[in-house]
């Protein structure tokens, strides 16, 4: 077997454990409204269900159209803690140099907002490494749409076929079944307790980044 000719990757909670800056963003809400902080055990299994789903756990009993309202403010303070304190999941970085080292290529699709994603590049010293990034609000579609990982494909110039498309929730898992391409399933990510990764079925599960070394781990 080989590696895929190329490989998207979902960013939070798949190559990134931005957890951690999104516990400081909640808390700095949190404080600006006299409560304390929150704990990570409760945020972190939202993660990968956006600022949305964030804001509504840090703040359960506020009406749903004013945490939304939140949002701007939200994202404005997440801004300002990027990459202050997450950081790459362990073994992200050398499933990456396999991947580059075998002459395949990589990129990010996620529902982050594209400039909040692309200022993460230079930081993680990906500028020049990841061909493509599409981000939430680049096209007029997201996950669990298929658009966004058609066009990165088209973008990167490889066929839909020759793309696997690695993810940590099941929209990703979506995305990729209705885009014709193949899917792994990250278990290292965010997930709620009541989520089963088996009934999404994806291609195949991971249960950690290092196993992606191997090509013979990639479906």
């Amino acid at each position: 077997m080989s590696f895929p000719k190329a490989v998207l990757f979902d960013l939070d909670g798949t190559l990134l454990d931005s957890a951690p800056d999104m516990l400081a963003t909640v808390d700095a809400m949190r404080a600006a409204r006299g409560r304390g902080p929150m704990e990570m055990t409760r945020l972190r299994p939202v993660v990968s269900k956006g600022a949305r789903a964030m804001t509504a756990a840090a703040f359960p009993d506020i009406p749903a159209d004013e945490r939304n309202a939140w949002i701007p403010e939200f994202l404005e303070t997440y801004e300002r803690v990027l990459g202050h304190h997450g950081e790459l999941f362990e073994g992200v970085d050398a499933m990456l140099r396999a991947l580059e080292d075998a002459g395949c290529r990589w990129g990010i699709v996620t529902n982050k907002p594209e400039y909040l994603a692309r200022a993460l590049m230079p930081m993680l010293g990906w500028e020049t490494r990841c061909a493509v990034l599409i981000g939430g609000d680049t096209l007029p579609e997201r996950k669990p749409h298929p658009l966004p990982l058609l066009h990165a494909a088209e973008v990167m110039g490889v066929d839909v076929a020759d793309v696997v498309y690695v993810g940590d929730d099941e929209r990703d898992i979506q995305a990729a079944r209705a885009a014709g391409m193949r899917s792994v399933v990250a278990l290292w990510g965010y997930r709620l307790d009541e989520d089963d990764p088996i009934a999404w079925q994806g291609d195949t599960m991971v249960d950690l980044p290092s196993e992606l070394c191997a090509p013979e781990r990639w479906p």
